[in-house]
């Protein structure tokens, strides 16, 4: 199943999340050679997030830098994911992959703070989560550090999801109630 596909299974109204902030996590520039000169076009990758388990991104394209930051935006409050979480923490350890990208997140115990580096971290403060561990393992390039992210928090699973699905209790997997 694609990236695409599972977004949109766990996408949310914009209405369910609360005051929504953005962040940048990259702008490019990119030229073409015509008769008369060089044309720029600029891209930006944006992140949306609650910080309370709501979180989506966008990538907007334009000739000026704020038209691509506002058309990053509203892709990305339109494409908002719900991303299950366990306290200030995620529920459990997930690697996330794209192309030669591969992240690693790991639950943090409380006052472990954000360890995470670029793109990764933008996304985990925009979710909510304030006590993760994180590595990023091969191309460190934006794009593909955000889908790998992206692909890692779709990944997670809810306690009790994973608990009614095998037939036994919280406390049998070793989750304490929170």
């Amino acid at each position: 199943m694609s990236l695409h596909d599972r977004l949109f299974r766990r996408r949310v109204r914009i209405d369910e999340c609360g005051e929504i902030k953005e962040k940048t996590v990259s702008i490019s520039r990119t030229s073409k050679t015509v008769k008369g000169g060089r044309r720029f076009g600029f891209s930006a990758l944006i992140v949306a997030g609650d910080g309370r388990g709501h979180v989506g991104y966008g990538l907007g394209k334009s000739n000026e830098v704020p038209d691509a930051i506002r058309k990053g935006t509203d892709q990305a409050r339109k494409g908002m994911i719900r991303v299950p979480l366990k306290g200030t923490t995620v529920p459990h350890d997930v690697i996330g992959k794209f192309g030669p990208t591969e992240v690693m997140i790991k639950p943090g115990s409380p006052g472990t703070g954000v360890i995470a580096g670029s793109a990764v971290r933008t996304v985990l403060e925009a979710v909510g989560v304030r006590d993760v561990r994180t590595k990023i393992n091969g191309s460190t390039n934006p794009y593909n550090v955000l889908y790998a992210t992206f692909n890692a928090l779709l990944a997670l699973k809810e306690p009790e999801a994973v608990a009614l699905g095998r037939g036994s209790s919280l406390e049998e997997l070793g989750y304490a109630p929170f």
